[in-house]
């Protein structure tokens, strides 16, 4: 009788923990899910004000088209795609966008125009929050991978084919040590 008691007790402990464990990796792979939303969020906000900066520009700087279109087409690529090949474009956009911010000195009645400043300031804004949303997201990937590949989760997450995750990276050319001369 002892026997069976004790039986029942482990595969109870066992049942509970095989159950948190679950619960555990579940709430997490959400964690990760809900963190790379946060920067689709700001992407989509970024994707929305630029074309506001992109006509605003227009207007002052006409044969500048070259510039205007590269922002416009890695806005276009933005749209789909992995998480990988969306902070690529992401990228690709940032790089474009400090273009069309420094043409700004270029045309000073450009640099004093209202309209620029606030889009230049929602966009810097949108910039601060995309690179918090992606510190996040790496954090919560590496949360996520750390917890599904311990022992003895990991047993658990393989049982279940819980995959984990990449982090973002950046491309290896923004790895460099820019040179400063004066």
């Amino acid at each position: 009788m002892i026997a069976i008691i004790v039986v029942i007790v482990l595969i109870v402990i066992i049942g509970i923990y095989l159950m948190t464990t679950y619960n555990s990796l579940i709430k997490y792979r959400n964690w990760v899910k809900e963190s790379w939303s946060q920067i689709d969020v700001q992407l989509k906000r970024r994707h929305d004000l630029i074309p506001n900066l992109v006509n605003t520009v227009k207007g002052y700087a006409t044969h500048e088209q070259e510039t205007l279109e590269k922002v416009i087409q890695a806005r276009n690529q933005l749209i789909s795609g992995s998480p990988q090949e969306r902070i690529e474009a992401d990228n690709e956009i940032q790089g474009a966008l400090k273009s069309i911010f420094a043409l700004s000195e270029s045309y000073p009645d450009l640099k004093a125009n209202q309209n620029f400043l606030n889009l230049q300031e929602e966009l810097t804004s949108t910039e601060n929050k995309v690179a918090y949303s992606r510190q996040l997201y790496n954090k919560t990937v590496a949360d996520y991978n750390i917890k599904r590949e311990s022992f003895p989760t990991n047993i658990i997450a393989g049982m279940l084919n819980f995959q984990g995750e990449e982090q973002l990276t950046i491309p290896e050319e923004e790895r460099e040590v820019p040179t400063v001369s004066f």
